[in-house]
């Protein structure tokens, strides 16, 4: 499939006019994510730490979409910066309407094995960016009638996965968080979780390497492994977890509030 050419599934006025912050967008799901609705006609802010991949990636959201595009260098972890660069986004870009919640994950490894300062770093980079980016942007987007939060997480909210128990606890408290928060933000806002399954990213890479650090397996030993629990017997690519996150920013959207979706092609057991 040619997901951002002849294949894609939306108009490319399907967001026209709507400004759209992708976090964690210099590589993997939040490119992909950054690239499909600026193909949907969205005005996109990417943000990351890497500037170069940053500015590569505005230069490529040009060509996908007639919106204009931007790029925020940001650190995740620092939440006073996180702050301020809400508070200066609005001020110079306008009102925030489609917020993508998303960051790279903590290493794999027993849970049991964590200092309980492990837990620091991951925390601040996810939940306590995404709230208070949530606080300093919900606020405009119900004066503009419109909001759509998703997070990208993972299938661990179901199901836990093994040897990445700070990741499970992380992506448990981003589903609990969320879910709360449908219940408490205006009408007009959405806010809803992606869950990603195995999919072809350098976050699963380095999982996989962790996993041949710690078995001596292959590489694709580790990988058939992965592929035998999944129905469609491939690795998810990350435009299709894109595609699935732009339509949870639709306006069609509008009546999916405090899910969490799985995309991981059949893999989760659970309903």
């Amino acid at each position: 499939m040619d997901l951002l050419g002849s294949d894609f599934p939306y108009t490319s006025h399907a967001l026209r006019g709507k400004h759209a912050l992708v976090c964690g967008a210099s590589q993997g799901i939040g490119e992909a994510t950054a690239k499909t609705l600026a193909k949907a006609g969205a005005n996109v802010t990417v943000c990351a730490r890497n500037e170069a991949a940053l500015n590569a990636l505005v230069s490529s959201l040009q060509e996908l979409g007639d919106g204009s595009h931007h790029a925020m260098v940001l650190d995740l972890e620092d939440t006073l910066a996180v702050k301020h660069a809400a508070e200066e986004l609005l001020n110079e870009r306008g009102p925030v309407h489609v917020l993508i919640n998303n960051a790279g994950g903590p290493p794999g490894g027993p849970l049991l094995s964590n200092d309980v300062t492990d837990f620091d770093a991951p925390f601040r980079r996810h939940l306590h960016a995404a709230h208070t980016l949530v606080q300093a942007l919900a606020p405009s987007m119900e004066t503009e009638g419109y909001g759509r939060i998703v997070q990208i997480i993972s299938t661990s909210v179901k199901e836990p996965i093994p040897n990445i128990g700070l990741s499970n606890t992380l992506r448990g408290a981003m589903a609990s968080w969320a879910k709360s928060l449908s219940r408490e933000l205006a009408p007009c806002i959405t806010i809803n979780n992606v869950l990603p399954g195995f999919t072809n990213t350098t976050r699963l890479g380095s999982l996989s390497s962790s996993i041949q650090a710690r078995t001596g397996q292959s590489a694709e030993h580790v990988q058939q492994g992965w592929l035998n629990q999944v129905p469609i017997a491939r690795l998810i690519d990350p435009l299709e977890t894109a595609c699935a996150i732009t339509y949870l920013a639709l306006p069609a959207a509008g009546g999916i509030r405090g899910i969490s979706l799985a995309v991981d092609g059949g893999r989760l057991r659970s309903i």
